[in-house]
């Protein structure tokens, strides 16, 4: 099957100059490829969820996390448009106030005991996924004055082997900081970047319960999802 790469412009350059630290981490010459081996290829083959509550995270602690109840869902596809089974998909995300269980995580915003912000899950044999989770909070970052994420959360996907890892961040619709944010920005093309915002689904809301937002990822060709970790 031919390949079809990815428009111009889809993925963030390895040097954005508005986003600071990548000028820390770009690469100052042009990389040298390696050939692929069976371990690029074929494996190591991956393993499911290790927990019947990874893929709920308001249920991995003994009391309710604080903060709006959403359901994240969506189908991982390929270019033409098929699912991608038996894929592992993982998130990490802020809590409700905007900080992560993370030591270096410092900024004076409340921990929540209840709400770690990780999960995974392994696609079904449709592409689909599904994660119930707390909305994130914005959160200040020191790129440049006055700077704030917008709320966002984390996706990482797995191919058939470990090495072919994609990440990518999920948005919210409508968010006033897209504006400011030299992440979201960093991907050159418009279209593009707005395949990285969600969309608000009422009819997947759980009534009384968690309202609901579809991201699709698609994983080659002309509407690829943009990926931090853009490996052809």
């Amino acid at each position: 099957m031919t390949y079809r790469p990815a428009a111009d412009g889809t993925h963030p350059p390895l040097l954005s100059p508005g986003y600071r630290s990548t000028a820390l981490r770009a690469p100052s010459h042009a990389p040298v490829v390696l050939p692929q081996g069976l371990t690029e290829l074929a494996g190591p083959a991956l393993a499911g969820p290790s927990g019947p509550s990874d893929h709920d995270l308001t249920r991995q602690h003994a009391g309710e996390p604080i903060g709006q109840r959403i359901i994240v869902f969506g189908r991982v596809l390929d270019s033409d448009g098929r699912a991608v089974p038996d894929s592992l998909v993982e998130i990490w995300q802020a809590n409700a106030a905007g900080r992560y269980a993370h030591a270096r995580d410092d900024w004076p915003a409340p921990l929540d005991p209840n709400f770690t912000g990780g999960g995974r899950v392994v696609t079904g044999s449709d592409g689909s996924y599904s994660f119930t989770t707390i909305k994130p909070g914005a959160y200040p970052w020191g790129n440049h004055h006055n700077a704030w994420r917008p709320a966002h959360i984390h996706l990482s996907l797995f191919g058939r082997a470990f090495t072919q890892r994609l990440v990518t961040q999920m948005y919210f619709p409508d968010d006033p900081l897209f504006a400011q944010d030299p992440i979201f920005g960093s991907v050159p093309d418009e279209k593009a970047r707005m395949r990285m915002v969600s969309t608000f689904d009422l009819d997947a809301t759980r009534a009384d319960w968690a309202l609901a937002y579809r991201f699709d990822v698609v994983l080659r060709g002309r509407d690829q999802t943009p990926f931090e970790e853009p490996h052809e």
